[in-house]
Order: structure tokens, then sequence, then C-alpha cells
């Protein structure tokens, strides 16, 4: 009997050890969550034996590297949307410095006194270019405005796409026509090869308009030659000839960013919005925008009006 008595009161006190190990371990580890600090890389260690504790130990531990990949995440966006930001007031500013500037110079011209009945035809001749060239400038601050709110709707969580079914050739042709006056003055003749051109689809027609207007856009910017359109299957192709300089400077895996522009310097008059607006539509479509720089080399841009969907042998 004696026996019976010390074994269970050898197991009443093994389990009051257990018991108090464990609750030492819980406090050790509340101590610790406690006094980490936010964007320590520490992590939870296991001081006593035991299945459980290594199990809760790593549980804990998976979350804080969530929370750390979800921080290094935030600041990245952040870091991106500043660069973003500079990259927008270069845009905004130089166009509205170049108008600025060139209205300055015409204001000159008048308050001299050269402008007056009997002025030199070449005054007015000059007072003339900087007020053109200022128009122009305004242009082009209009055109990035434009982008932008183009850019806004696009990502606007709240608009919903109104589906129809659209027939893509007869769109495709319709903006093509209104790019006549750019292709003609480039000698360019446009090459327009659809394996179906019944193919329609159902989507929003003035997104999928948008879409195909700023794939031509991109498409007379970066190339040195007429654009090669193909469908085959869900898969709608633009293919340009480009130069080497711009094959270099050209970042695929970045061409869909926001304000993404090849030139580092910013000096063309795009706002780098334009494919970024594509892709945004497209994905709110359920449709999926990729490139690639090919051999020539070629600058395509492959628009698959049914990303889900199986391509036997369309896009590049």
């Amino acid at each position: 009997m004696a026996w019976v008595i010390a074994a269970l009161v050898g197991c009443i006190v093994g389990g009051c050890a257990v018991a108090a190990l464990a609750a030492g371990e819980m406090r050790r580890m509340a101590d610790f969550l406690r006094r980490r600090p936010a964007g320590s890389n520490a992590r939870l260690t296991v001081a006593a034996p035991g299945e459980a504790p290594a199990r809760l130990a790593g549980a804990i531990n998976d979350q804080l590297d969530a929370i750390q990949n979800e921080r290094v995440e935030a600041m990245r966006r952040t870091a991106e949307f500043q660069r973003d930001l500079s990259a927008l007031a270069h845009d905004v500013r130089t166009p509205l410095m170049g108008a600025q500037g060139h209205i300055q110079l015409a204001l000159d011209g008048v308050r001299s006194g050269s402008v007056a009945v009997g002025t030199p035809q070449g005054d007015m001749a000059e007072i003339s270019r900087h007020l053109e060239s200022a128009l122009t400038r305004l242009g082009d601050m209009r055109m990035l405005l434009d982008q932008l709110f183009a850019y806004a709707r696009a990502n606007d969580p709240d608009r919903q796409p109104v589906v129809e079914p659209v027939a893509v050739h007869p769109l495709l042709a319709q903006i093509l026509l209104g790019h006549y006056p750019e292709f003609e003055e480039r000698g360019w003749e446009p090459t327009v090869r659809f394996a179906d051109e019944s193919l329609s689809v159902d989507a929003d027609r003035a997104a999928l308009g948008r879409i195909v207007e700023n794939l031509v856009t991109n498409a007379l910017r970066y190339g040195a030659g007429a654009p090669d359109i193909t469908q085959r299957g869900m898969a709608v192709t633009f293919t340009n000839p480009i130069d080497g300089d711009t094959a270099r400077r050209l970042d695929v895996a970045h061409m869909f960013r926001r304000f993404y522009q090849a030139d580092d310097a910013r000096s063309g008059n795009g706002s780098g919005l334009g494919l970024s607006v594509a892709q945004s539509l497209a994905a709110a479509m359920g449709m999926g925008l990729r490139a690639e720089i090919g051999e020539g080399p070629t600058l395509s841009v492959t628009l698959d009006l049914d990303a889900g969907a199986e391509q036997d042998d369309g896009g590049v």
C-alpha cells in the first residue's frame, strides 16, 4: 500500500513540476513578445522540452515572419510611390515651365514696345512662335492630365465594367483610322492579320477601346516601323520593329508599371501611364497584357482577351 501512496505522491509532484515548468515557459514567451521591438528580427526560442511548446513557438514565429514580410512590402510600396510622385512632379513641371517661359518671352516683346503699328514682320513672327510653343506645352500638360484621369478611373474600385459583346476587328479598324494622320506622317502602313475577323468578346466597349488605343499609341511612340497586328485564338499581338537603343533601354518587366518610361531622363512628352491604364482595365475584365523584346529587335505587346483560357496558338 505504501508504494501506491508513494507513486501517487510522485505523480502529483511530477505533475506540479511539469505545470510549473510550462507556466514558466509561457511567462517567458509572453515577456519576450511584450518586450520585443516591433521592427526586431528576433524570434521565439523554446526552453522547455516537449512537442507542444515547440509547435506554439513555431506558429508564433510564422506570424512574426508574416508581419515582417508585410512591413517590408509596405516599405517597398512607399518607396515606389515616392519615386512615382517624383516622376509625376517632373512630368507636370516640365511643360508648365516651358509654357511659362515662352509666354514670358512673348510678353517681354510686347512690353518692350516692339509690337506696334508698323512693327517689323519678324518681331510679330517671333512672338507668334513663342505663343505657339506655349500652346504645344500646355497641350502636353492636358494630355498628361487626361492620362492621370484615365488611370484614376481604371483603378477606381467602385467602377463596374458594362459588359457586352464587342467585335474586336471593327473596333481595332476604327482606332487605327483615327491615327491615320500619324501613320501617314511616318510613311507607315500597319499590317492587320486576323485569323477570325468575326471574333467577338464580352467586354466593356469603352475600356477595351481604351486598351487598344493605348497599345496603338505605344506602337507609335516606341516603334521604328509600321506595326504588325496579329490575332490568333483569343490573343491580339502588336509587334513593332524598334531600334537597338530603344531595345537596350526598355525593361519589359516594368513596362506596365505606372509612370514607367524607357527614357530615364523623362525627356519625352509621355506620361508613362498608357500601358499601366491598359493593364488595369484588362485585369478588371479578366484579360491580360504581356510584352517581350524579340529578334530584330522587335517589341511585341500581347492582349490576351481571355487570360484564363488555354492558348494553343495565340500570343508571342
